[in-house]
């Protein structure tokens, strides 16, 4: 399996926080959290790891290439795109052909279940794989609207659903026709990524997990490590 990390965000609400580490270097429970996105990849049997992050971060860059220097599967670009979309196709230009998994950096989830997670999609018929959640504590969630047998019908804003995007994203090479248009068109975010897939016919299943974590403010790290702690 291929994995893919989406790391070339600035962390701007952290830093105004207080927060002076990268978001990639922000430790949780003593990690990490792009050393515990690596270490879980790995567990799960990784033969690429894919990650982009910005140049305005020596600190990040230097620590990426340290572990670059230690393990062979990882991939690194250093880009500073407009958005996280335009971090994909980035990422997109390296990797090759069958199934990925890709997520954001800041994504915390148990361990547990994101290898069944792993398991489901290496398994799976279907064009995408991606991870759900109905524990919503995000200011501006993206909604998932699924039909009974979790088949998703649409990406929203402003329309409640029962489930919201996990910023887990399995994936395989035929999203990306999907993120070329995308960039050709000019357009930006990831949720305007997924919307295209749905648009573009991909048949694509959610995959709900307990709970899934992002790590946006400088509150949230507690949040994260009470998590981890009672899983």
């Amino acid at each position: 399996m291929t994995f893919a990390i989406l790391a070339a965000g600035e962390g701007s609400r952290l830093a105004q926080e207080g927060i002076e580490l990268p978001k990639p270097l922000v430790k949780v429970k003593g990690e990490a959290m792009i050393d515990r996105l690596i270490r879980i990849f790995n567990d799960c049997g990784a033969e690429h790891i894919y990650i982009i992050t910005n140049n305005l971060t020596p600190l990040t860059q230097e620590h990426l290439h340290h572990l670059q220097a230690a393990d062979s599967k990882i991939h690194l670009i250093v880009k500073t795109t407009p958005s996280s979309m335009h971090s994909f196709y980035e990422l997109r230009q390296m990797m090759g052909k069958g199934k990925f998994c890709l997520t954001t950096v800041d994504t915390i989830f148990q361990e547990a279940e994101f290898k069944a997670y792993i398991q489901s999609w290496q398994n799976a018929q279907a064009d995408g794989l991606m991870a759900v959640t109905d524990y919503i504590d995000d200011e501006k969630p993206l909604y998932i609207a699924t039909d009974d047998d979790l088949t998703i019908t649409g990406f929203l804003d402003n329309e409640p659903q029962r489930y919201i995007s996990g910023g887990i994203y399995g994936l395989d090479e035929k999203s990306f026709p999907v993120i070329d248009k995308c960039i050709e068109e000019g357009q930006s975010r990831m949720r305007n990524f997924q919307r295209q897939l749905v648009k573009d016919g991909l048949y694509l299943k959610a995959y709900p997990f307990s709970k899934i974590l992002d790590v946006d403010h400088a509150s949230d790290i507690e949040k994260a490590e009470a998590f981890l702690t009672t899983t």
